[in-house]
């Protein structure tokens, strides 16, 4: 017989006498969805530790399934296990994208000038990568997953779960606005990995979203993606922070003084530097 403990509900009875009676009513009174998480994340953590290659596995409805997720023997990876890669990934902060040949790596910026996501175009088709701040002890793909099924189940569009390359994605049609034919539908399809307080979210969109072989290269990028959450603390799901390379800050730079030389504006040079030894 297997006993688990109970979490103080906040309840306050006055009792003369603890009988099995009153306990097997105290059991039956609480909730049964709390009773099976509970239950549910003893057993995941047991099988954890025997698995021996899952550190904290967190509870809930697919826990089981976050389990297999977390473990990425051929990537996406975590910074500092990822190996190394010819040529070096580029540095975008929270997340290192490879540089592989016929590959382009584009980067969104915002209007205030942050970047919020890096895409992978290769021929006519691409990957969008975003990284997001996940708990500690659980993965977060198969709620993320099923509330984009039903978004786009419920908003005009198509969703499927399929088993995939990095385990179940979703295979999708999205709807969009196209000027002079209205709505239509576009493929895609949405891979997700769950990393060590992390969340690696990728969107296919072009060709690829429904040819397996054209997929390939973007599958291989995918592969290499190294994710820095960083020690800081994050609200779930909140976007890991992003930045231009170096390369692209001063290259960036260098356009700017030249386009100012060019109107006529002379950049100004740097005066005397003084420099103080304690």
């Amino acid at each position: 017989m297997a006993l688990f403990g109970r979490r103080d509900r906040g309840i306050e009875v006055e009792i003369d006498e603890v009988t099995d009676e009153d306990i097997d009513s105290f059991v039956d009174d609480l909730d049964d969805e709390q009773r099976a998480a509970e239950d549910a994340e003893l057993l995941r953590e047991l099988a954890a530790e025997q698995a021996g290659d899952v550190d904290d596995v967190g509870a809930g409805e697919g826990a089981g399934e976050q389990v297999r997720e977390l473990v990425r023997p051929q990537g996406p990876w975590d910074l500092p296990d990822a190996p190394a890669t010819d040529p070096e990934r580029l540095d975008l902060g929270s997340l290192h994208v490879p540089v592989l040949p016929d590959t382009d790596v584009r980067l969104e910026v915002n209007p205030e000038g942050e970047v919020v996501a890096a895409t992978l175009v290769h021929g006519e088709s691409a990957l969008q990568l975003n990284a997001f701040a996940a708990p500690r002890r659980a993965g977060i793909w198969v709620e993320v997953r099923a509330e984009i099924r039903d978004a786009l189940n419920s908003g005009g569009g198509q969703a499927t779960d399929v088993e995939g390359v990095f385990g179940p994605e979703l295979h999708a049609s999205v709807p969009a606005e196209v000027p002079g034919q209205g709505v239509v539908l576009s493929p895609a399809r949405f891979l997700g990995i769950d990393g060590p307080r992390w969340f690696l979210r990728g969107l296919v969109t072009g060709p690829a979203a429904q040819d397996d072989e054209l997929l390939a290269p973007l599958v291989a990028a995918f592969r290499q993606v190294a994710v820095s959450r960083g020690d800081e603390a994050m609200v779930v799901r909140e976007p890991l922070p992003l930045r231009l390379p170096a390369d692209a800050v001063e290259a960036a730079a260098e356009a700017a003084a030249e386009a100012a030389q060019q109107q006529g504006f002379q950049m100004p040079e740097r005066g005397p530097e003084i420099t103080e030894i304690r």
